[in-house]
């Protein structure tokens, strides 16, 4: 199921947004270099909004203990993390994002 999201001028390059789909929430990142991803939006360290993190062009690092996640696997890139977050498929369509999501 594909999910408009909004249109990729919508995110400022090197940011990120929070959307709600259902009960998870996910960030929809804008790397510096124009990528759009999409990576579950709480740090498996500590439930912390990565959304609110900082965002380069394949990382994203939780704002409140610094750990990296791959923006591609979802991976923990640095401590204090060691779980990964699940990474969501994103699709562009005349400059709209849609988010690939099965609820399932």
């Amino acid at each position: 199921m594909a999910l408009r999201i909004c249109k990729v001028e919508d995110i400022p390059l090197g940011k990120s947004i929070r959307v709600k789909v259902g009960d998870v929430a996910i960030a929809i990142v804008r790397t510096p270099n124009g990528e759009v991803k999409a990576i579950n939006d709480l740090c498996s360290h500590g439930e912390i909004s990565l959304s609110e993190g900082f965002v380069d062009n394949e990382t994203i690092e939780c704002w409140a203990h610094g750990a990296k996640f791959s923006l591609e696997t979802g991976a923990p890139l640095s401590l204090p993390a060691y779980e990964p977050v699940p990474v969501y498929d994103i699709l562009i369509e005349n400059d709209e994002i849609f988010l690939d999501y099965d609820p399932a």
